[in-house]
């Protein structure tokens, strides 16, 4: 099948499929349906009960986030 045999139509709903296939990938909770781990509970429990803070410019500079 080429696009330039397509209909209107027929290329409207192509890229309308197209774009809702990618949505979907981008969008879906890939851990989804997972169990937590007892141990990645624990790690973010701790996590979130630390007082330790990174500056966002420290972030940006560890991850090269200009």
């Amino acid at each position: 099948m080429k696009i330039a045999d397509l209909t209107v139509e027929e290329l409207q709903a192509l890229i309308k499929n197209a774009i809702h296939e990618e949505l979907q990938a981008l969008l879906t909770d890939p851990d989804s349906g997972r169990e937590l781990t007892q141990e990645m509970e624990t790690r973010l429990t701790s996590s979130l009960q630390s007082t330790e803070r990174i500056p966002f410019d420290e972030v940006k500079k560890r991850y090269n986030l200009h």
